[in-house]
């Protein structure tokens, strides 16, 4: 991958890392994304090098000797180098990458002086282990941002703890851009010397530095500083130390983020979980109960609808189990949206939709480490506060289809009015048969077989009417067992919708967040 492509994905993970990441990743992120667009900018045809060693290890002789001049105040036994001296091999075009790294005592030498290091930018540092904190803090700062590391190493003190944990260990990912001098060999013996250096060899191998060069130099000596002037014009001639010290930052910062957002092989099987969220909501919002009265509601209005016109008024005693909930009420073709009846959730009810949630999210973030089971677990109820609101909202905006009656139903009224009528003809008829009776006018009915014809309408219609009613009845169970599977559908399809905007959504968010973010780590390395 390109090292464009990496810096693009460090730029990724410091703005998905907010908030994701501990406080003290990203800002070291951050800071190496800022530093090293800035570094890339800048100057590109001169590398920075610096010499960096512990008090009395001759760092400052061999700074003097490398640069040709008595720049550098040389000490025994105390720090003498107090503040960052730079010599810029070459013309005088390294002002702003000098200004950048804070360097104000700065030199320059031609390059005919020395046309091997034309383009080199060498820093003499404080002393690492400096009783003056501030020297401290300036080396730590420089060691972050210089293009290449020269370790200055004195064969007294050249396994000294310090240096090696807290400088060379943690800068292992920078193995490319380092090497590490013995200086003043001059006081050694050949055996000596070689025993040195087998020995530095062996301490930098623990450091995780195994194939780092190491030089024997002397300040002292002619030519004692050849081998690393060597290695500081390959480096220069080489142009790549700018390049691989931002490749190695990438690959160090790559490291620190790889156990915290480990790349996923595939997505969880959340879909069952999701089922039992959504079922658990469904039972929080009252679908069941509501299912449960449109079907009684729909027997109640189809009986009333096709009972025997007299006895219509003895269903209609009992209240309309919708209108109790505050629902099927419409206006026109739209469902009227009010607050319900319902009564609100219980609290196995709520602890059922929690429970739900909990393993929604225990499932989503299954073989993450910390912190993401708590982000996704955050995610999931980031919006819980607004769920019965808009259960509520959902469950009486749903459209129960209680707003129109079939038409068969106006079939059977229709039929129920005309045996009604039947009879009321049947008995009218008899009534008057009976007033001539008694006023002794004789007048003969009509008859049907043994029986006349008014007795027929009247006892006819009164049992026709109630054979009716009685075997009407099941059609209308049936018909209140499919609207109730119609409204079953329809709620569950906005609960199911409320679940998925409040829920769901926001667990989702953070689970393409992880992916995305994973994918910029995994894309940070090489």
């Amino acid at each position: 991958m390109t090292l464009a492509a990496r810096l693009a994905a460090l730029t990724s993970v410091a703005e998905l890392g907010a908030g994701r990441l501990p406080d003290e990743v990203l800002a070291d992120v951050r800071a190496l994304d800022e530093r090293a667009g800035t570094r890339l900018r800048l100057s590109g045809e001169y590398t920075v090098v610096a010499l960096a060693g512990a008090t009395g290890s001759g760092k400052s002789s061999l700074f003097n000797a490398l640069v040709g001049a008595p720049l550098a105040t040389v000490g025994i036994r105390r720090p003498t180098t107090s503040a960052t001296q730079a010599v810029v091999f070459g013309p005088s075009g390294a002002s702003e990458l000098l200004d950048w790294l804070q360097i104000g005592a700065r030199q320059y030498r031609e390059s005919s002086d020395a046309p091997e290091l034309s383009g080199l930018v060498l820093l003499d540092l404080p002393d690492h282990d400096s009783t003056e904190l501030s020297h401290r803090a300036e080396v730590d700062r420089l060691v972050r941002l210089v293009d290449a590391f020269v370790w200055v190493l004195d064969p007294q003190k050249y396994a000294d703890a310090v240096l090696h944990d807290a400088y060379l260990r943690p800068l292992a990912a920078h193995r490319e851009v380092m090497v590490v001098t013995l200086n003043q060999s001059d006081r050694l013996s050949a055996d000596d010397l070689d025993a040195c250096l087998r020995d530095l060899h062996r301490l930098l191998a623990e450091d995780g530095l195994a194939g780092v060069p190491v030089l024997a130099t002397s300040a002292v000596t002619p030519d004692g500083a050849a081998p690393l002037r060597a290695f500081l014009a390959s480096t220069v001639a080489d142009h790549r130390a700018r390049t691989a010290r931002v490749s190695a930052d990438l690959d160090s910062v790559a490291a620190r983020l790889t156990p915290l957002v480990p790349q996923r092989r595939s997505e969880p099987a959340l879909r069952d979980a999701e089922r039992r969220l959504q079922s658990a909501i469904a039972g929080a919002a009252g679908v069941p109960a509501v299912v449960a009265a449109v079907g009684r509601a729909y027997e109640r209005r189809g009986l009333a609808a096709v009972g025997w016109p007299p006895l219509r008024w003895i269903p209609r005693l009992r209240p309309d189990p919708l209108r109790r909930l505050g629902l099927g009420q419409s206006d026109g073709q739209d469902v009227v949206q009010r607050r319900t009846s319902l009564p609100s959730a219980s609290a196995a009810s709520r602890a059922g939709v929690d429970s739900a949630v909990r393993s929604l999210a225990d499932t989503a973030s299954s073989g993450l480490p910390a912190p993401w089971p708590r982000k996704i677990l955050e995610a999931a109820k980031s919006r819980s506060e607004a769920v019965p609101d808009a259960l509520d909202r959902a469950v009486g905006g749903t459209n129960l289809g209680m707003d129109r009656s079939p038409r068969w139903w106006r079939a059977v009224e229709v039929v129920q009015w005309l045996l009604l009528a039947t009879a009321v003809v049947g008995g009218l008829w008899l009534a008057v048969l009976a007033v001539l009776a008694y006023l002794q006018i004789d007048l003969d009915a009509p008859s049907l077989g043994p029986f006349a014809v008014p007795t027929v309408l009247l006892v006819g219609g009164l049992v026709l009417g109630v054979l009716l009613r009685v075997a009407i009845r099941p059609f209308v169970a049936l018909g209140a067992a499919r609207r109730r599977r119609r409204a079953a559908s329809e709620l569950r399809q906005r609960v199911d919708a409320v679940a998925e905007e409040f829920v769901l959504a926001p667990l989702r968010a953070e689970l393409s967040a992880y992916g995305e973010l994973a994918a910029a780590v995994h894309a940070l390395g090489r």
